[in-house]
């Protein structure tokens, strides 16, 4: 009888080292995963208007001054209420993005790089319009 104990504990011991991510929490969703899919439009400083963009993913938020290009995107810092993401875009230039999500409909965007070799900066406020 004085076995059984100590068999009970060792099963525990080993269920830990065999699973340890029980013994963690799940991740924090992305500030990207609360961002609405649809038609969204962009304004700059002042209220200019930057454009319209019918956003699938996300993460195109952070390419505004290369919109429309094919660029390879890399979410590098993700919490619960923004992302950095850095992306380049093949010999036209690159970037990189702080998205900071208000709601999931309301996103703060501060993103700089090089465009064709020029440096750019943009501070824009990109608002969920609808459908697209």
């Amino acid at each position: 009888m004085a076995l059984i104990p100590y068999v009970r504990t060792a099963t525990v011991a080993a269920a830990l080292l065999i699973f340890p991510a029980f013994a963690q929490q799940a991740p924090a969703p992305s500030a990207l995963d609360r961002v609405e899919r649809g038609l969204w439009e962009v304004r700059g400083a002042g209220g200019a208007n930057l454009g319209s963009i019918c956003l699938g993913e996300p993460a195109l938020l952070a390419q505004l001054q290369h919109r429309g290009s094919a660029c390879a995107l890399d979410v590098v810092d993700s919490t619960a209420r923004s992302a950095t993401v850095q992306y380049s875009c093949r010999g036209q230039g690159s970037g990189r993005s702080i998205l900071r999500v208000e709601t999931p409909r309301l996103v703060q965007i501060d993103s700089q790089g090089l465009d064709s070799g020029t440096p750019f900066a943009i501070r824009a406020q990109a608002r969920r319009t609808g459908p697209c």
